[in-house]
């Protein structure tokens, strides 16, 4: 309840209190005017007349005090008022920072900027967070030739915190730790505006940014492979993070369309079908076309020769040879798509090594203005500072390398696009490359890294069971189509071993198979630690136990199932959320109820920690955390109570389905921005 529907409350007890008041007074004139002998009444009424005067005063007085309390009561609650925040979730990290950082400043104005550090207590029977500046300070105060106990530092802090909608109570423990337990009804009211206005983030105050993330990056005339896997999957949840936190993004795809690779795929087209212009070539299978060509550029040296010259001819933009070189990227891309339309990977902008070509004899020429080229066996190097090892920008026939073509794509990115964070995701052995490219960046002033973020992500290898690199039995690198396939086979497999082809439509069916088997995927990638090497099981996150998005799917469908069981419709549950609302918020009680109110209140925490880190295994940990203590508080508290002779509903409990309905709503979020699509029967 906002402090405008306050208002009413206290005019109402004010106007009470002032017409008690005007009574009280106009009683005790009577009294004075009786002692002063100017009151006239019978002998035999007076005394009477007195002690009832008398007594109807002293029940005023008192009337007067509890109001006069009253309305300080109802002041003060409509100033602490848990109002939710017009903009959607308050971080509570971020606020109670803010209200420990101000009473830190208050207690220790001659600290210029103290150290104010607030976590998620370890342990909730203490507390729900924690505050741990306290031994920080003391540190700092000694420096300064001050000696004073952590324990009574915190004691000053928690003297001169200032109040807060958040905070119910808040204690001391060992050396000085405040732990701060959240107020039931902030809790209580953010949980109603989560499911009336949906689940919005509020705006911390900073300025919003071009996001340009850099993922996937196949190469032409090669299929997609289970390496790519792993940039396409991490790359796009943290663009749809970062989309979803009201940032500008553009998801570009770097491929490898550009270099000595297509003079020698070009020559063997022109050769192999020279009629390639009037009509066009049968070269649907690229992968064999490739290995056609790369043996022949191996083996015969006229060839490689006559590859070189289509190069030339490439780079110079002869109209045949753009045209050759069109198809068969055209070829490729329609493969590319056919992979991401499966995994749902949309809005991503095809950009490869080709667009920044003409860029580069530009970007030489400035480097080589700035002083930091070397010339060395007719090569021209660069050695950023603190490394031993150069990036080579001219090659000693006088062609570019990826080297000249990442430091042109960086500055277009900054300069062009004004993009205020870039991400490039990519495995963790190119990191020593992109630091390079970062450092000279940084040195010719492209970018301030105070002002703009540049960041490498870097993730680890895709594992077999055997926990060698995963490849076929064969050897060969694993095809990311077939590995899809196999996927949608086995997943295809669990619903029909579990007899969910017989409950479901063929429509439904299909969903769910599509929806498991893509989801398992992506979310065995997610939930490791993207620096890591992870083992690639099918059997691992197929499973419906433990944290797989198998086990969440299914129970993000048995919770939408709870008030469609109920009877109770969607409508209905909305018309509760705004009664709620308008009344104090959803009543939760039980303590099961309350701790998932609090885990719901920590999404916005999670994504601030995730967009930090660029770590998604942060949120599918919040996920998994989430939907296990919601099945604690499901199996203590019952939604819907059952006559257990005739199973007939005989109470439904609407602020528990209110709690399901709000726990599948940050659930759907955390699917969005994983890129997995729940379904609502399974």
């Amino acid at each position: 309840m906002d402090d405008v529907m306050k208002e009413p409350k206290i005019a109402e007890i004010s106007e009470t209190l002032a017409k008690q008041e005007k009574e009280a007074k106009e009683i005790l004139s009577e009294i004075e005017q009786i002692q002063s002998g100017n009151f006239q009444l019978d002998e035999e009424q007076e005394p009477k007349v007195i002690t009832d005067l008398a007594t109807m005063n002293a029940k005023l007085a008192y009337q007067a005090v509890h109001l006069e309390r009253a309305i300080e009561k109802e002041k003060k609650r409509a100033k602490l008022s848990p109002a939710p925040s017009p903009d959607g979730m308050v971080n509570i990290v971020t606020e109670l920072t803010s209200v420990f950082g101000e009473a830190i400043r208050k207690s220790f104005p001659s600290l210029a900027s103290p150290p104010v550090s607030v976590t998620l207590s370890q342990n909730d029977k203490f507390g729900d967070y924690q505050c741990n500046s306290a031994m920080a300070i003391a540190g700092a105060l000694k420096a300064q030739g001050t000696k004073m106990s952590p324990r009574q530092i915190a004691e000053l802090i928690v003297k001169n915190l200032p109040n807060s909608q958040l905070i119910e109570s808040h204690s001391i423990a060992g050396p000085g730790f405040i732990n701060i337990k959240l107020s039931p009804d902030f809790l209580r009211q953010t949980v109603a505006d989560l499911l009336v206005n949906s689940v919005r983030l509020q705006k911390d105050g900073k300025p919003l940014k071009r996001v340009v993330i850099d993922y996937s990056a196949p190469n032409i005339a090669k299929e997609m492979h289970v390496g790519h896997l792993r940039s396409t999957i991490i790359g796009d949840c943290l663009a749809n993070l970062f989309e979803y936190l009201g940032h500008d993004v553009l998801r570009l795809n770097h491929v490898g369309d550009w270099g000595t690779q297509f003079g020698m795929l070009i020559a063997h087209l022109t050769e192999m079908f020279p009629n390639y212009k009037e009509e066009s070539p049968p070269i649907g299978d690229l992968q064999a076309f490739y290995k056609q060509s790369k043996k022949r550029f191996d083996n015969d040296a006229d060839f490689k020769k006559r590859a070189y010259e289509c190069v030339v001819k490439l780079q110079s933009h002869d109209p045949d040879f753009i045209k050759a070189w069109n198809l068969i990227c055209d070829v490729s891309r329609k493969e590319f798509n056919l992979i991401y339309s499966r995994l749902k990977i949309g809005d991503l902008k095809e950009r490869g090594e080709s667009f920044y070509h003409d860029m580069m004899p530009k970007i030489v020429e400035e480097l080589e203005k700035e002083g930091i080229v070397v010339k060395e066996e007719g090569r021209k190097l660069i050695f950023p500072e603190g490394s031993q090892f150069p990036l080579t920008v001219v090659k000693s026939d006088g062609g570019f390398t990826y080297d000249t073509s990442d430091l042109a794509c960086i500055k277009q990115r900054i300069h062009d696009e004004k993009g205020g964070i870039l991400l490039y995701v990519t495995d963790s052995g190119q990191a020593s490359h992109f630091q390079l490219i970062y450092k000279v960046a940084q040195a010719v002033g492209w970018y301030d890294p105070k002002v703009t973020r540049v960041e490498h992500v870097g993730f680890g290898v895709v594992l077999g069971e055997d926990r060698k690199k995963f490849k076929t039995r064969s050897g060969d690198t694993i095809r990311l189509a077939a590995l899809l396939d196999e996927g949608l086979k086995r997943c295809g497999d669990k619903l029909v071993e579990k007899g969910r082809d017989k409950e479901l439509t063929p429509e439904e069916m299909n969903a769910a198979q599509e929806a498991v088997a893509y989801g398992c995927i992506k979310y065995a990638d997610l939930s490791h630690n993207r620096i890591n090497d992870y083992v690639f099981s099918f059997d691992k996150m197929l499973d419906d136990r433990g944290n797989t998005a198998a086990y969440l799917l299914y129970a993000y469908t048995r919770i939408k199932s709870i008030a469609r069981n109920a009877k109770v419709c969607p409508e209905e549950l909305k018309t509760a959320a705004k009664q709620c609302l308008e009344s104090g918020g959803v009543p939760l009680e039980h303590p099961r109820e309350l701790k998932v109110a609090r885990y719901l209140l920590r999404f916005p925490e999670i994504l601030q920690r995730v967009s930090d880190d660029l770590t998604p295994n942060i949120l599918c940990d919040y996920l998994y955390e989430l939907a296990t203590v919601f099945t604690e508080f499901y199996d203590t508290c019952y939604c819907i109570e059952k006559d257990r002779t005739s199973g007939d509903i005989v109470k439904i409990h609407t602020h528990r389905l209110l709690l399901c309905d709000a726990t599948t709503a940050v659930m759907d979020q955390c699917f969005w921005i994983l890129g997995i699509t729940p379904v609502h029967r399974m």
